[in-house]
């Protein structure tokens, strides 16, 4: 408590703080101020609808990555996914355009250069994010928007509005960047994931018991109590896992100038175990969405060609596709096999991108340190892919297991999916790792100004 005290102490700190919580604020009403096209009586009922609904699983998950809402029909509909995807298509590009990748080493220029082609780029996935949107909700599938409104010209002022309301939310993690406390974009995607915490905890207390053995439906003490030891247990291991670092002893080379010597000291190299952080599994989950769309999408379109000459043939490629769409739930054993492969598949693909073993032996060679017991360069940089290699396999499976445990938590237990998310997966992982950076921000602020860090130091 004395810690807490102390940071509001710092007046420096203090305005930081509080100008960071007025722009997370400023985040939040905007997801309650609608576009003027929308029926909302009819939007609520489309939302209750949609939980059933195959579709909803891809506007969960984009509402979970871009710290939006599943009905995405305010201002800040869009969220600031349309940025996070432009910034992982220019950080994809700059790995194999050699253009981009001469833009990023030219140091502070070419981080400026990209990230204005970033925003041209977020303009632009807005404009047809937006669109697609809004052609959405006047289709009959959804027919939220009011009839008066359903022209191409309202149409086009909600798509400026949903647009210039993504934009407004890139200027203000920009500002939170420059005068706030730091890491605007991922402040700004966990207070949309927990935001949705007390909608979870008033369905966990709705469906709570005061008895050992529960009636069905209900959840008893036992379940309780096994859900809140579960949620320490996987909190404590995804911070563990996501400072855990393998540390590669490092020399630097002796040089004598006259009668003294310098260099010879022994550092450490840090290597990240989750070195990919959280896109392995929101690169998974996301392309796990697709096949059962695909396969109701085939299922519906194949059930249409029964007739009294094709009857059997129409239904048996219904019933397969249908069967395959099933099969491709969250819950399903298929689902959860193939998530696992897909997060491993895009850990190695993501850590090839981030970290390149020949950079960093070069620079090792420049700076004159060396890994003793191998030799600098070629040496040095197979060393390193060596030693990636291995770890990657580590935050893996990690991943793998923080990624399964909602599914594995709502099947054995029987609890919601909305509370089961906080128990692993995306939403977790990035609640934590924002956290983590936060604290480090703010024991950085304090220690450099003599006071004791939140953090203990040995």
């Amino acid at each position: 408590m004395d810690k807490l005290i102390t940071i509001f102490k710092i007046p420096e700190l203090r305005r930081k703080i509080l100008f960071t919580a007025l722009l997370l604020a400023i985040y939040r009403i905007g997801f309650y101020v609608p576009l003027p096209i929308v029926n909302q009586a009819q939007l609520r009922n489309w939302e209750e609808q949609l939980n059933t609904n195959a579709a909803g699983k891809i506007f969960g998950t984009v509402a979970m990555f871009g710290g939006t809402s599943i009905g995405m029909s305010t201002i800040f509909g869009l969220g600031i996914m349309p940025y996070i995807s432009a910034s992982i298509i220019f950080q994809l590009l700059g790995s194999v355009v050699p253009s981009l990748e001469a833009m990023m080493k030219e140091g502070e220029s070419g981080r400026k250069r990209i990230n204005e082609y970033t925003r041209y780029a977020t303009v632009l996935l807005c404009a047809i994010q937006s669109a697609f949107w809004v052609q959405y909700m006047m289709s009959p599938q959804m027919n939220v928007v009011l009839p008066q409104y359903r022209d191409f010209w309202h149409g086009m002022v909600s798509v400026c509005i949903m647009t210039a309301g993504t934009i407004f939310l890139m200027w203000v993690g920009e500002q939170i960047d420059e005068y706030g406390i730091g890491n605007g974009i991922s402040l700004l995607i966990m207070a949309g994931i927990l935001s949705r915490m007390p909608v979870a905890l008033q369905g966990l207390w709705q469906s709570a018991s005061t008895r050992l053995t529960p009636e069905q439906g209900k959840l008893g003490i036992i379940q309780l109590a096994l859900l809140a030891i579960l949620f320490v247990a996987v909190v404590v291991g995804v911070i563990a896992i996501t400072e855990s670092q393998r540390r590669i002893p490092t020399q630097s080379a002796k040089h004598v100038r006259g009668r003294r010597v310098f260099g010879g000291t022994r550092q450490f190299l840090p290597l990240k175990v989750n070195q990919a952080g959280v896109m392995p599994i929101i690169f998974a989950s996301s392309l796990l969405i697709f096949p059962s769309l695909i396969f109701n999408g085939l299922a519906r379109a194949t059930a249409g060609l029964r007739s009294e000459t094709s009857w059997t043939i129409g239904s048996f490629f219904a019933t397969l596709f249908q069967d395959m769409a099933d099969a491709f739930q969250r819950q399903s054993y298929l689902y959860t096999v193939c998530n696992i492969i897909m997060i491993y598949f895009f850990c190695y693909f993501w850590t090839a991108i981030t970290f390149n073993p020949k950079d960093m032996s070069e620079n090792l060679k420049d700076y004159g340190s060396f890994i003793p017991g191998y030799r600098p360069g070629r040496r040095t940089a197979e060393y390193l892919e060596k030693v990636m290699l291995r770890i990657t396999y580590v935050g893996a499976a990690f991943l793998s297991l923080v990624a399964v445990i909602p599914s594995l938590v709502q099947t054995w237990l029987g609890v919601d999916f909305t509370v089961a998310q906080f128990l692993g997966g995306t939403g977790l992982l990035i609640v934590v790792s924002v956290c983590l950076d936060l604290v480090q921000k703010i024991d950085s602020h304090l220690v450099m100004r003599n006071y004791t860090g939140l953090v203990n130091r040995k």
